[in-house]
């Protein structure tokens, strides 16, 4: 009895400290020029699951796909990605030095972008300790598989929710578009036939007055 309580509060506080050493940064923003954020990680070895999807331009008169630049450093200021004109990316990265990441992108449209930006920081508390319990081990590989496999489904999740929210201006945009050009073609057509009216007025009335004479 003593030992089963013992070893149900050993597992309690194993997957407290798991919980606990899981890192995420989510946020949606937007951006005129540059915007940084810094991150810090506090292990080596650990991976870092990134994703961003530009949502929409703060235009309702435009629409472009040219995208963002997404730069990150470590914490040493060595450049470890860099992506260019990109309206959404999702990438991995293992950390070769703990400390502050630095993760900068630059709008080079004359719009402001607004953002969704997500990290997920994936660290196993357990491979830095000795088990000295050899039942107890595979026990928490298999608690820390179930909760990367969880965190991993939330981090896809929240990438596509940002990618239907984006798909969504999108079709807004060419909704409103294809109203405006409809819009257009019948004030077009309108005036044309305005037009038409007035000239064949003009005619007859001409022919009218030649006949007269």
């Amino acid at each position: 009895m003593m030992e089963g309580l013992c070893l149900r509060l050993r597992i309690f506080l194993a997957v407290a400290l798991l919980l606990q050493l899981r890192f995420s940064l989510g946020i949606r923003f937007v951006i005129d020029r540059e915007e940084c954020f810094s991150h810090q990680i506090e292990y080596a070895g650990d991976t870092v699951h990134v994703s961003f999807v530009v949502i929409k331009a703060d235009t309702p008169w435009h629409y472009s796909d040219d995208g963002v630049d997404l730069v990150v450093k470590d914490s040493s200021g060595t450049q470890i990605h860099d992506s260019r004109d990109k309206t959404s990316e999702k990438f991995e990265f293992v950390v070769q030095r703990s400390g502050l990441h630095r993760f900068c992108f630059t709008n080079k449209s004359p719009y402001h972008e607004t953002i969704d930006f997500d990290v997920h920081v994936s660290h196993f508390s357990y491979f830095d300790q000795h088990a000295k319990d050899e039942h107890f081990t595979p026990l928490l590989e298999q608690i820390g598989k179930l909760e990367e496999a969880l965190y991993n489904i939330q981090f896809e999740q929240h990438w596509l929710e940002a990618q239907t929210d984006r798909q969504a201006v999108v079709n807004e945009g060419m909704s409103r578009r294809a109203i405006h050009k409809a819009l257009f073609e019948s004030a077009a057509l309108i005036g044309a036939s305005v037009l038409q009216v007035y000239l064949l007025r003009r005619l007859f009335e001409r022919k009218l007055g030649g006949s007269r004479v």
